[in-house]
């Protein structure tokens, strides 16, 4: 299983980075490859992303399930491939630090079946790549 995290001060309020972490349709645009995505109810919601790896394009749909919130320190995420044999989850963590908020955004995916020995590879390359650019994007927004 493919793992990523990444950490960063923000110079905001704790309420101030969960009150847009906590609320899934505002960063799911923010995640690289985005296409769109569709909430189903409050906790599950279906994106759909698409990319280019070595030549390859791919379009991937997933499922992600809210499966812990816990205001205003950290809200947890289970990912599920519709499209691909994916499984994996995540976590957004917020602390109070040094008058701002130190929020890390960690993702794990693993891919089964025969597709997983192409997508694997893949995932471990891009995965770190995707978790640190999509920790920093929310780290703007929140600021801006």
């Amino acid at each position: 299983m493919a793992q990523a995290s990444h950490s960063v001060q923000i110079p905001v309020s704790q309420e101030q980075v969960w009150a847009f972490v906590s609320k899934i349709e505002k960063w799911a645009v923010l995640v690289p490859a985005y296409k769109e995505h569709k909430e189903l109810d409050a906790q599950t919601s279906h994106w759909t992303f698409e990319g280019n790896f070595k030549g390859l394009k791919k379009k991937v749909e997933i499922e992600i399930k809210i499966i812990e919130m816990n205001e205003p320190t950290n809200i947890r995420f289970e990912i599920t491939g519709l499209s691909d044999n994916i499984k994996g989850g995540g976590e957004f963590t917020a602390e109070p630090k040094d008058g701002g908020t130190y929020m890390t955004g960690t993702v794990e995916v693993t891919a089964g079946g025969l597709s997983g020995a192409v997508l694997n590879p893949a995932i471990k390359v891009l995965l770190p790549k995707v978790t640190t650019r999509l920790t920093e994007k929310i780290a703007r927004h929140i600021q801006a």
